[in-house]
């Protein structure tokens, strides 16, 4: 055999980054205009423009700002405060000081001043004693990737950690938990991709993949716990070399279904005929914690490491629309991975290779393959404190391209409220809503926790009417023509309605979406915060039109630089079924006037935001995943103080649609903290419970960020920032001015 570049190959280093599912066959936005177009337009601005933004920019508590014509909507505060992962002060700054990073385009990474940012846990770390360090040429045994850092860091949560147990108000301690979310195979893998050699006749490009390599790959991507201790200096964390927390979940570990779809004939399978376990969890994207102190890693693009043949004659029509809507047409080859095509021969257990083949070959669904694409997608909760437990996929939480997962604040007596976005072009944003009513007395009580309140509830898909109000409609079987009178996919049970869960939304007239990644919840308003990242779509085809929730479009490239929407529940009650909307700020560069709405300058414009994070105190977090505007500036992280919805007006976009934008940006109120390096993706955020410590993570970066000394490999890696007299992050904005002269 020989290895090759075939002709017109993809480029195969960041692959899984750059290619977005895109598998909606529906005019879902059309609906959504119908309805609107029914409504009084003078409802738009039913409620006014709310307080102004020093109102907003106080400390807790705030008045909230008119929902309805007879009174304002109350303080959400921050929940019940024994689930807050914070022991800092919660008071929030009132506008922020700190010096804006300029724009850059430099191989390295740049902080605000007053600020240091340290790269830890790059990828190949090891996680316990005896394991060698990285080497530059790529030489470790895939074997080792079992307990080292894997690849493409995102996602994570501290969690802090008092004697063997999780505590929410620890600092000085905690478990780091961390995912990784895809691999750059060219860097990875040393040996590429193969042909078979024929010296009697020319080649046929047919790849495949050594099982060294594939392994590597298969172990580079899951989830990392890692135990983190304060330093002796009192600033910044080092990782706990010995420790029995230390550990990496993998797509090779078993996991355990839980919830409706548990049993189901649509995830029964040859590795388990029974349909309660499967084997990994896979490209976990953004992540979230539980307000009982577990871990909800995401997955999101787990149609690129699947390969389908030839088999729609073997299927069922439902077969067939299931797998389509999920992007798995027939004959679909995967996104280059190629984990399927080592010789069965090379399997270290049994169809290690081939579970990544979806074709149906056998005579039924426990013969082969075929449903191991249904066991994937899902909400999964690890208990970092728990480690030999196995992982549990939430399917009642539905299937599709999960970014991450953001609780709403508890409040005792009431269910527990969790977000999600379905991170592709016209997917939708979900909402499940518990049946069991949170108790404090849950928190710390891991996997057991969980099975009360994420195994059992109501999911909701959005739709957003163009004149600011929407509805969340329940993804129930037999409720609003979720059975068998549905013309593509005739539902027979509430397990095909969670495993197809974008189908069924379909049904419901979910309004379609310019890709829904990172969800997070104001702890001061409750207001609710998704980034559209962008959608080269958007008003380009006639199947997503623009709307008044995804308005723009531009320039032959649709909209190319995203928005951040929000809404307000009604009632301030998280499981209520309607709310009130608007766009709190369009993302643009700042000398694109026709695109930025916002009133962006130097210091705070960007383009497609991504990674999305209130800390305990109210201050959002905005992190970038951008390729629009890399010219000027690499991606970047921006801190920003917020109002509520309804706080701005109205205005009209280039593409002619009205629609609701927040209080315009000022440099008091959104600016740039941090730049990273050329190439990268900033991603992942968490901060420790006394503030001091901020993490955020690095993928895929250029040059040799990352490398070891005097190698050329760059390496994804997470970045601590800390204050040098280890204060708290913000610190400067709490300070007194200077007395004028």
């Amino acid at each position: 055999m020989t290895r090759v570049t075939p002709p017109n190959a993809l480029n195969k280093q960041n692959l899984a980054h750059e290619v977005v599912e895109d598998s909606n066959p529906t005019n879902n936005p059309e609906m959504s205009s119908i309805i609107s177009r029914r409504l009084s337009r003078r409802n738009v601005l039913k409620g006014g423009t709310g307080l102004t933004a020093a109102a907003f920019f106080g400390a807790l508590p705030l008045v909230g700002c008119s929902d309805d014509s007879n009174g304002s909507r109350p303080v959400v505060g921050a929940g019940d405060n024994a689930a807050v992962p914070a022991s800092g002060d919660l008071a929030r700054p009132t506008s922020l000081q700190f010096s804006a990073v300029a724009h850059s385009t430099a191989a390295e990474m740049s902080v605000a001043e007053g600020y240091q940012a340290e790269m830890i846990l790059p990828l190949g770390t090891p996680l316990m004693p005896g394991l060698a360090d990285w080497k530059d040429n790529r030489e470790q045994s895939a074997e080792s990737f079992e307990q080292r850092m894997g690849d493409n860091h995102d996602g994570m949560w501290f969690f802090g950690k008092k004697g063997n147990n999780y505590d929410p108000k620890t600092a000085d301690r905690g478990l780091l938990v961390m995912n990784h979310e895809y691999v750059n195979s060219a860097e990875l893998s040393p040996f590429g991709y193969y042909v078979q050699e024929d010296k009697n006749a020319a080649p046929i490009y047919q790849e495949f993949r050594l099982a060294s390599d594939v392994r590597r790959e298969v172990n580079c991507h899951g989830v990392s716990v890692v135990e983190m201790q304060r330093r002796a200096s009192g600033i910044g964390y080092e990782m706990v070399p010995v420790s029995n927390y230390n550990r990496r979940i993998t797509s090779s570990t078993e996991a355990t279904l839980t919830g409706p779809v548990a049993g189901s004939t649509w995830v029964q399978t040859k590795f388990d005929p029974t349909g309660y376990k499967t084997r990994g969890i896979n490209n976990n994207c953004g992540a979230g914690m539980s307000p009982w102190g577990t871990y909800l890693t995401t997955e999101e693009n787990f149609l690129g490491v699947f390969a389908r043949g030839a088999d729609a004659s073997q299927l069922s029509s439902k077969e067939n629309y299931g797998r389509t809507r999920y992007g798995a047409s027939e004959n679909f080859p995967g996104w280059d991975y190629l984990w399927h095509t080592p010789p069965a021969s090379d399997a270290i257990f049994t169809d290690e290779f081939a579970r990544w083949d979806m074709t149906a070959s056998g005579a039924s669904a426990t013969d082969d393959h075929r449903n191991t694409f249904n066991t994937f997608g899902f909400i999964t909760e690890i208990d970092p404190f728990a480690p030999t437990a196995a992982p549990r996929k939430r399917t009642a939480l539905g299937r599709f391209a999960h970014e991450n997962c953001a609780f709403a604040p508890v409040k005792t007596g009431k269910p527990v409220v969790f977000y999600m976005g379905d991170d592709s072009r016209g997917e939708y944003i979900y909402k499940f809503v518990s049946t069991a009513l949170w108790s404090d007395s849950d928190i710390g009580g891991g996997l057991a926790a969980g099975d009360k309140y994420m195994n059992d509830g109501t999911l909701y898909v959005a739709v957003f009417n163009d004149d600011g109000s929407g509805v969340w409609q329940p993804l129930v079987y037999g409720q609003n023509g979720l059975d068998s009178s549905y013309a593509p996919f005739s539902f027979a049970g509430q397990d095909e309605v969670l495993v197809f869960a974008r189908a069924a939304a379909d049904a419901l007239g979910a309004t379609k979406m310019d890709r829904p990644e990172w969800v997070s919840v104001s702890p001061i308003t409750g207001d609710v915060y998704v980034t559209l990242t962008n959608n080269k779509y958007r008003g380009e085809r006639a199947d997503q039109p623009v709307d008044g929730a995804n308005p723009r479009s531009y320039n032959g490239k649709g909209n190319d630089h995203g928005h951040i929407i929000r809404w307000a529940e009604a009632g301030s009650d998280h499981a209520a079924t309607s709310f009130s909307w608007d766009i709190y700020l369009f993302a643009a560069p700042s000398d694109l006037a026709a695109q930025n709405l916002s009133g962006l300058d130097n210091n705070n414009d960007l383009s497609s935001p991504d990674g999305l994070y209130f800390d305990p105190r109210g201050v959002l977090w905005i992190q970038t995943d951008d390729g629009a505007y890399t010219d000027t500036t690499n991606c970047m992280l921006l801190a920003a103080l917020l109002g509520q919805v309804n706080d701005g007006m109205v205005v009209t976009t280039a593409a002619g649609q009205e629609t609701r934008l927040g209080m315009q940006a000022n440099e008091s109120n959104i600016k740039r903290f941090f730049v990273g390096p050329e190439g990268c993706e900033v991603t992942g955020i968490t901060m420790t419970p006394d503030f001091k410590t901020l993490f955020i993570n690095i993928q895929h970066p250029g040059n040799t960020w990352g490398a070891v000394a005097g190698g050329a490999t760059p390496r994804s890696a997470t970045v601590m920032i800390t204050r040098p007299d280890g204060g708290v992050i913000l610190a400067e904005s709490f300070a007194a001015p200077a007395a004028s002269a």
